[in-house]
């Protein structure tokens, strides 16, 4: 984290403000804090030096600390988002300090009395709420780690969403289990960073990493702080629960009760996960195949990015979760893929469930914000419309009557947690919210103007009050006017409230009796008299009270919602969860119609047989340059014997080897994770754990080059693999001697098929391995193909049996726009190395500094084309031309 514990002065001799603040600061010494003053929340000292370099804001001074300039910088309140969303992204913590009373309640106490200020909240990355700090269609996690006699835990929150999940692993799992959830912050006891194991995996997850005191995650305490946050006396009702896990979630717990500064969010009992539940994915291997983001870091160019066709934010951030962990499991893989099917045979239904979602909203994080109280009217009207969203979407599978046959479990589980008649509860909040809220809401209760009229009779008084005071006061001042016959005006300011003004000459009249007893004497100007009377003074204090009293009303009303809101919120989450699920299935089937994809037949074999599969990212790409994308086949067996078991894939540069390797290992995450597939049939036997070792990078934060971070990733997937693992390996051994490389990719290979005995696609340029499919068992030679045409390379990108005759480095180059000096000497060094068998030992016999022969001149023509270009053929008698002829072939020779 960039921020550090700043070296504050000593508070002594501060004023009563400045006191304020270095309280507020000892209490959260790492975190910038916002200190709110007015309207702007201000920052002092070595907080506001970092602000202002982090912000771009101008560092000003205030004051005197120490017989020094209090350093400050500041930014305005209704800003302070942006401002935050920035820190935030920096790697700064920012402790929020609300001032708790209007400045007029703290003058009771003494003209001399500052006003009150607590920390309502600590902002960091897996703690934001806010609409403007969050990505809509993407999680926001809050990681915890926890290690215990062996074995270890991975326990997560969703703040915004309420959604808890805890995982029991084993330590050398941590890394794919942190990965799978892309945690923005990683909450880690700090004795484990002594662990330079479990360090690295911590590294590797991406999160901020935030060490935690090694006391928090003590089991006993751990648990009395879960039974804090849930309010429960026993955690028996979560299942059960490991030692590790309950450390995970009462790291969580406690980070949650300093930094929402004792406001409990809306959150779901922890929903339990195993290692044998979800396909083990390491970082590099998501990287590598980009499966919810890029290689650039944007959703552009992802797996998930080729495939969402969601309508709402829930439904976008399910469908990458699901993306994230494939399921192990065939049943719960095929119950998914049911629901896919069924909207896939049901076009106009997947349509008018579609159009509806677009009312559903987040509910989820609408609720989190008001559960936390950082909530408005606007999060009222989301749930409003989302539930009213959700009941229509439950008739529109009712009406006219309802399915025969009915709906796959996966769609019914949504549909009943969408029933009206489910829970009346939330039935009646919805009629509540339906009825009560106006269509046009602010953002602040305190702006009021969001309960509609005609719920409250003392609301629409007080309002008619508030709002016809105009009227009534214009109605006041012709009357007054009239009955004095003076020429006067009422006016209002801040100060004298509602007056009675004239100008000097006309108030004389004003002064004397008989209307100096109906016109009270306020305030004498150059030009102006001002008055008052009994009776606008009344009317004064009536309209004042008004505004006070209808605001007080519709607050009150917001935090009777807000509170039903609360008692409903497990109704709440299941209908926003049940929307997400009909979304995404919705969407994969739109997909699937869009991509041509096909249900796949996942089962508990070895097999991996694809039929005219296609890349999914690749495909769409090459659709909307116009051009067709080249299916191919893939079959393998773990049991070598529906297929080989390993295949070496050889063939050109540029010929699609890596595009290959890649969408098989994709078609294995969307089949596991409940989506059709862009082939014409697949069948995959579970894969339980996924590796991919595709393109080269070095790895200069940890010192490694690029043949040394091969290595590690080589030897990660050389210990971890199991008979039921997919491996794609693209060029290994590359970065090093070639027969060094050779030897390694060599060793590699037999490992695979003799040792871990798993699928595997095993792209090389070594052609020595070709035997392999001789010595070995169940190995088998593909290649892509391609073929040389009037000097021009052509790239088939289809896959077929047997190796590769040779690579095409040198046509490849060619196309590259190497320059044609350099082409020309490689294919001369070419052509002698394939000539000689023993090509090693002779390079020797190259000139090391050999110049290749000189490019014939471009910029004119010849001296044969010249001297030709000069004969004149029709005046050349048979021995002229005879000699011309001799001539020219001894300048050719």
């Amino acid at each position: 984290m960039n921020a550090q514990t700043p070296a504050m002065p000593d508070p002594a001799g501060a004023t009563p403000v400045m006191a304020q603040f270095f309280e507020a600061k000892a209490r959260q010494p790492d975190a910038l804090v916002f200190f709110r003053m007015g309207d702007f929340y201000e920052l002092f000292f070595e907080d506001a030096e970092k602000a202002a370099v982090a912000l771009g804001i101008t560092l000003t001074a205030r004051g005197n600390h120490g017989g020094a300039p209090i350093p400050m910088a500041g930014v305005p309140v209704h800003a302070a988002e942006a401002y935050l969303a920035k820190l935030i992204r920096a790697g700064f913590k920012v402790a929020v300090c609300e001032q708790m009373e209007d400045p007029a309640e703290a003058k009771k106490r003494g003209s001399k009395s500052v006003v009150r200020r607590e920390i309502v909240r600590v902002v960091t990355p897996g703690t934001l709420t806010e609409e403007g700090l969050l990505d809509a269609r993407g999680a926001n996690r809050l990681a915890a780690v926890a290690a215990r006699a062996g074995s270890a835990a991975v326990a997560s929150v969703e703040l915004s969403t309420g959604e808890v999940e805890c995982l029991a692993v084993g330590r050398d799992a941590l890394a794919s289990a942190l990965a799978s959830l892309g945690p923005s912050e990683i909450l880690v006891p700090d004795r484990l960073f002594a662990d330079e194991g479990l360090n690295q995996s911590l590294k590797a997850a991406g999160g901020l990493l935030q060490p935690m005191p090694s006391a928090l995650a003590e089991p006993s305490a751990s648990e009395a702080r879960l039974k804090r946050l849930y309010g429960v006396d026993t955690l028996d009702g979560f299942g059960e629960i490991s030692g590790a896990e309950i450390s995970a979630l009462g790291l969580i717990a406690a980070h949650l009760e300093t930094t929402q500064a004792g406001r409990l969010p809306a959150l779901s009992a922890p929903r339990r996960a195993g290692e044998a539940d979800v396909m083990a994915i390491d970082p590099a291997t998501r990287a590598s195949l980009e499966i919810e983001k890029s290689l650039s870091g944007g959703r552009e160019g992802s797996l998930l990015g080729a495939i969402d066709r969601t309508i709402t934010a829930p439904g976008a951030r399910l469908l990458a979760a699901r993306l994230a962990r494939p399921l192990l499991d065939p049943a719960a893989i095929d119950a998914r893929l049911d629901a896919v099917a069924w909207f896939c045979e049901r076009r106009t239904l997947r349509q008018d469930a579609r159009e509806t979602l677009r009312g559903v909203g987040d509910m989820a994080r609408a609720l989190s914000r008001l559960a936390l109280g950082r909530g408005g009217p606007r999060d009222l009207g989301r749930l409003r419309d989302g539930l009213a969203a959700g009941e229509a979407l439950f008739g529109l599978f009712q009406a006219p009557a309802p399915l025969d046959p009915p709906p796959p479990a996966e769609i019914a589980q949504a549909l009943a947690a969408l029933d009206p008649a489910a829970d009346e509860g939330l039935a009646e909040f919805r009629r509540q919210l339906a009825v009560g809220l106006s269509h046009e809401l602010p953002t602040l209760a305190r702006d009021g103007g969001f309960v509609a009229p005609g719920i409250r009779a003392e609301l629409d008084q007080a309002r008619a009050l508030r709002d016809d005071s105009r009227r009534v006061i214009l109605q006041l001042e012709a009357r007054l006017a009239a009955e004095s016959g003076v020429a006067l005006k009422v006016r209002h300011n801040a100060v004298l409230g509602y007056f009675v003004e004239a100008t000097a000459k006309a108030a004389e009249p004003l002064m004397a009796p008989p209307l100096n007893a109906t016109f009270i004497h306020r305030q004498t100007l150059a030009n102006q008299v001002r008055f008052t009377t009994v009776e606008l003074a009344e009317l004064d204090a009536r309209i004042a009270q008004a505004a006070e009293r209808a605001l007080a009303m519709e607050v009150a009303a917001f935090e009777a919602w807000r509170e039903q809101a609360i008692a409903v919120a497990p109704a709440i989450q299941a209908a926003a969860e049940a929307c997400a699920r009909l979304d995404v299935a919705a969407g994969l089937a739109e997909w699937a119609d869009e991509a041509g994809a096909s249900r796949p037949i996942v089962d508990r074999s070895t097999a991996f047989e694809a039929e005219a599969a296609r890349h999914p990212v690749v495909e769409a790409a090459v659709r909307r340059a116009g051009e067709a994308f080249t299916p191919n086949d893939c079959r393998l067996d773990g049991a070598g014997v529906a297929g080989p078991r390993l295949a070496l894939v050889t063939g050109p540069n540029m010929a699609g080897k890596s595009t290959f390797l890649r969408q098989n290992a994709l078609l294995a995450v969307l089949a596991q994770a409940g989506s059709f597939v862009p082939a014409k049939r697949l069948r995959l036997g579970v894969v339980d754990r996924l590796f991919s070792r595709v393109g080269a990078g070095d790895d200069l934060a940890r010192g490694r080059s690029t043949f040394m971070a091969e290595m590690v990733e080589t030897a990660a997937i050389l210990t971890q693999a199991t008979p039921r693992s997919l491996v794609i390996l693209d060029e290994i051994g590359r970065g090093t001697a070639t027969y060094d490389g050779l030897a390694i990719a060599w060793a590699c290979a037999e490992a695979l098929h003799e040792t871990n005995r798993c699928r595997g696609l095993f792209a090389t340029h070594y052609h020595e391995l070709a035997v392999l499919e001789e010595r070995l068992a169940h190995v088998a030679n593909l290649s892509l193909k391609a073929k040389e045409w009037n000097g021009e390379l052509i790239f088939l990108h289809e896959a077929g049996p047997g190796p590769a005759d040779r690579s095409y480095g040198v046509q490849v180059a060619k196309l590259a726009g190497v320059p044609p000096p350099v082409v020309a000497r490689a294919r001369d060094v070419l052509e002698r190395l394939e000539r000689e068998a023993g090509a090693p030992a002779h390079l020797d016999d190259l000139p090391l500094f050999a110049a290749a022969a000189p490019e014939p001149d471009q910029g004119g023509p010849s001296q044969v084309e010249a001297e030709l270009a000069g004969l004149d053929l029709d005046g050349m008698s048979p021995r002229e031309a005879m000699a011309a002829l001799y001539r020219l072939k001894e300048l050719m020779g």
